[in-house]
């Protein structure tokens, strides 16, 4: 009975996308202890065993969506960054300042992420 996973700790990670309820990869892969990639590897090998909407993979507008709710490893971060600039020829800094935004999305990951449905 240690093995059970408390109802509420997997309705949190239920999600509507789509007009569908899912979950994300990353999180069924931690209920069932297993790697994200590893858990859709195994699906994208058996394919034929699962519906086709079994699994889609999310927009770049959905995972930012989701990363500005803090669902994909916190909110997009972006930070402001001022240098200033330095003259080429003799190494002096010329008072002149270069200013630079980086945000960073979901966790630095490539890859958009997948979602299951029901």
């Amino acid at each position: 009975m240690s093995n059970l996973i408390p109802l509420e700790k997997i309705e949190n990670k239920i999600l509507l996308m789509r007009g569908m309820k899912v979950m994300l990869d990353r999180d069924l892969a931690e209920l069932y202890g297993v790697e994200t990639r590893i858990l859709n590897q195994t699906v994208k090998r058996n394919k034929k065993r699962f519906p086709d909407d079994f699994m889609f993979q999310l927009t770049r507008m959905e995972a930012e969506y989701l990363a500005s709710e803090g669902y994909l490893g916190g909110a997009l971060r972006s930070q402001f960054v001022t240098l200033k600039k330095e003259n080429t020829n003799n190494k002096e800094k010329t008072g002149n300042l270069i200013s630079q935004i980086v945000i960073s999305r979901w966790g630095g990951t490539k890859k958009l992420p997948y979602v299951f449905t029901e």
